[in-house]
This record gives structure tokens, C-alpha cells and sequence, in this order.
């Protein structure tokens, strides 16, 4: 069983940045596909940037060029670099996982469940 916990959100302005993490434990996060998803009151669920277990990477249209998703497999733990954030950035934060290879990365951001889910991180913009 893998437990997810996320930290480093906050309040920022337009414009400015954030840097999430995501400790996970229980297993090596390397045999995983990981990614970030966010929730927006009143919204649905939408996956913002995911990396596969062979590192290939894949984002959400709406933070391409501004977020970067990275991981330590040695530490175990997911970041997500955000850049230039907008108001509609504003959401709760989530970091992911499946213990699978996925044939095509960007394919994990459109998934509506995943096996963990963290507890997530309030982002104000």
C-alpha cells in the first residue's frame, strides 16, 4: 500500500510560483506512473502533468510551457514546478499514483481514478 503526502502549496499572486512535493512511502516510486491532478470548486477533476516510469513526461494543455513535473525515484518523492500561475490555477492539488507502464503518458492525465491518491494541497492565485 503506497501513501501519498503532498505539501507546498499556498497563496501566491499572478504570476509568481510554487514548487509541490509529494512524499510517497510504502513502495519505490519508480515502478509507478505519477502525476498531479487538481479539483476547482465546481469543477471536474483534471490530470495536469503526469511521468511514466521510464521518465517519459506528459502535460495538460492549460499549464504546458509553465508547470514542470519531476521526481527523485532515490527519495521517493514527486515535484511539480509551477511557473507564471494564473487565477485559474487555483485549486486543490493532488499527487498520484498506478503501478503501471502506460503506452502513452499524456493518456494518465484523462484517467478518472487512480490505485493512490494523496490527500492534496490548497493552490490560491
Amino acid at each position: 500500500h503506497v501513501q501519498l503526502v503532498e505539501s507546498g502549496g499556498g497563496s501566491v499572486e499572478v504570476g509568481g510560483s510554487l514548487t509541490l512535493s509529494c512524499v510517497a512511502s510504502g513502495d519505490t516510486i519508480g515502478r509507478y506512473c505519477l502525476g498531479w491532478i487538481r479539483q476547482a470548486p465546481g469543477k471536474e477533476h483534471e490530470g495536469v502533468a503526469s511521468i511514466n516510469s521510464d521518465g517519459s513526461i506528459g502535460y495538460a494543455d492549460s499549464v504546458k510551457g509553465r508547470f514542470t513535473i519531476s521526481k527523485d525515484n532515490g527519495e521517493n518523492i514527486l515535484y511539480l514546478q509551477m511557473n507564471t500561475l494564473k487565477p485559474e490555477d487555483t485549486a486543490l492539488y493532488y499527487c498520484a499514483a498506478d503501478r503501471v507502464k502506460v503506452l502513452a503518458v499524456e493518456n494518465w492525465l484523462k484517467w478518472k481514478t487512480h490505485t493512490y491518491r494523496g490527500q492534496g494541497t490548497q493552490v490560491t492565485v
